[in-house]
């Protein structure tokens, strides 16, 4: 199967055929570029205070001083958890008194005024106020995930993630075995139904279990999509495909969803929006076909043959009498018993090698893209802006990463990128406090940098794994990629103790997939393996080329 590319040479590299593959393939993978922020907007944790209820007849201004003031990075802010005691309080505005906001003697002659900060404290009793400046109603505000079940919010966005880490794990091995077309259109249905009935939770509890299922399909459906163009098509058509095509229709995606969530404040009608591009999928079954190459290393000779007859009267040229000689089909039904183990990425010291220093990388790929994503509420301005600034940016570098990858070494792309971000990330701690504008764009900065690294990680990661075993390579590396998502939110815990250790950590992380990096064996303009011994022997040569 070594010269599989050779024998599919007479399809041409850009006729019909590799056209609708192309654009049909782009579109399948809308529904999990729409879906993937959804867990930012979602979850979304307005600003808030305790409730003071109407039948309290109390003054606006005893309502307005109920709420006492802490400092919050050094600005003074109504508290988000506590309030005066209201019986207290009231009976204070029934004797006529008035809040001392100053906290000194009023004139002579005036009301008596009331020294706030002796009164006691309470917590929300009756609930909470939240701002609708930007949101109507999010699953925070309707099932009240603040103060004491503020838990709740990243444990939350952890549940999906992990459904999505659990998702690349079955997926893979599903693929690999059954093929990468039901697996696909699997994934998209997942991300239709449950968009749908997370709409209809009634409670937290079942609000997690849905969005657990949601995530299951998310990052799956990238994956095969990535998968199967990277099979089908070859030479500059794949590279086109794996390192513009698809990442450019993802991230358009990516950036519907903030003006979605613009004009649509109620996180219910939001969910059920997000069906909507999964449904629209659907007639996109009877245009997808199965990877020959993935039916070859089967051994399903005669099916991948129809196939590529099929493609060769789309591009209106002659397919030789025999594409796939006998001893290739023998060859590749070897293979068939080895290609559905997990364990075979750790098989040999090669692709063990190769495999734990992917999964070291995507992880710490993922941590930073994620830890970006949820690091931005912690900045200032419009958060629909926000977030579409963010995700406007990965157009750029995934246009970067694609002419990186078409001229440059894949270790020489990556490397260079990653550091890039890295020291936007890294100079973040200089700018925070004084230069919100400069301090936004190292935000972009970085999040160009780490974003395309990952568009050259994909491509290489493809391009280093064995068609036998390919998808679940994939997914694997997708599955520790999940792992750093799942840690991400995590990450806004630590500005507790610094503001700036987010920032920092993130910063570290890309210079460790780096380190990495260059131990990787390149792959720029080498055939893709077919098995696991055909794989490329894991070096430390920093810029080799191809």
């Amino acid at each position: 199967m070594q010269d599989y590319e050779e024998s599919v040479l007479f399809l041409g590299s850009w006729g019909p055929f590799q056209k609708k593959i192309f654009f049909v393939l782009c579109l399948t993978c809308v529904p999990c570029g729409y879906n993937i922020l959804s867990v930012i907007f979602l979850l979304a944790s307005p600003p808030h205070h305790c409730d003071i209820p109407a039948h309290r007849n109390l003054s606006q201004e005893w309502i307005q001083a109920s709420i006492p003031a802490e400092q919050v990075a050094g600005q003074p802010e109504r508290s988000s958890c506590s309030r005066y005691e209201l019986d207290l309080v009231w009976n204070l505005s029934a004797m006529g008194a008035s809040p001392n906001w100053m906290l000194n003697q009023s004139a002579q002659g005036s009301r008596p005024e009331v020294l706030l900060s002796n009164l006691k404290q309470e917590e929300c009793k009756d609930g909470w106020t939240y701002s609708t400046e930007y949101f109507q109603s999010t699953v925070v505000t309707e099932f009240d995930l603040v103060c004491s079940e503020q838990w709740k919010q990243p444990l939350t966005s952890l549940v999906y993630f992990l459904g999505g880490l659990s998702g690349c794990f079955v997926s893979g091995l599903i693929s690999d075995q059954f093929g990468r077309k039901p697996v696909l259109f699997g994934s998209i249905a997942i991300l239709s139904i449950f968009s749908s009935a997370v709409a209809f939770a009634p409670s937290w509890p079942v609000f997690t279990v849905l969005f657990f299922m949601l995530g299951l399909g998310q990052i799956a459906c990238y994956i095969v999509v990535f998968v199967l163009g990277s099979e089908i098509l070859v030479g500059s058509s794949r590279i086109l495909f794996s390192s513009l095509g698809q990442p450019f229709v993802y991230a358009f995606s990516m950036m519907l969803l903030p003006g979605t969530a613009y004009l649509v404040r109620s996180w219910r009608h939001l969910s059920l929006i997000m069906a909507v591009p999964g449904l629209a999928c659907i007639p996109l079954w009877w245009l997808v076909p199965e990877s020959p190459r993935w039916l070859l290393s089967q051994g399903r000779l005669q099916e991948a043959e129809l196939l590529l007859r099929s493609a060769a009267l789309e591009n209106r040229v002659e397919a030789p009498p025999v594409i796939f000689h006998p001893p290739k089909a023998e060859k590749a039904g070897s293979q068939k018993a080895e290609s559905v183990s997990f364990l075979d990425l750790l098989k040999t010291a090669n692709i063990r090698h190769i495999t734990l220093k992917l999964w070291l990388i995507w992880f710490s790929v993922s941590v930073s893209y994620f830890g970006l994503s949820f690091s931005m509420s912690t900045l200032y301005g419009n958060p629909f802006l926000n977030y579409f600034l963010l995700t406007a940016v990965e157009l750029p570098a995934y246009f970067a990463s694609w002419l990186a990858a078409r001229s440059l070494p894949r270790r020489l792309s990556y490397i260079s990128f990653s550091l890039l971000g890295a020291l936007a990330l890294l100079l973040i701690q200089v700018t925070m406090k004084s230069y919100p504008t400069l301090t936004m764009f190292l935000v972009l900065l970085g999040k160009f940098g780490v974003l395309a690294g990952n568009g050259v990680i994909y491509t290489y990661t493809g391009e280093l794994s064995p068609t036998v075993i390919r998808n679940t390579a994939m997914s694997s590396c997708a599955m520790f990629s999940r792992v750093g998502s799942s840690v991400s939110p995590y990450l806004l815990e630590m500005a507790e103790f610094n503001e700036l250790l987010p920032w920092i950590v993130l910063g570290v992380l890309s210079l460790l997939s780096v380190v990495l990096c260059t131990f990787l064996p390149e792959m720029f303009r080498q055939p893709l393996p077919d098995t696991i011994e055909q794989m490329p022997v894991t070096q430390c040569i920093l810029w080799s080329g191809g």
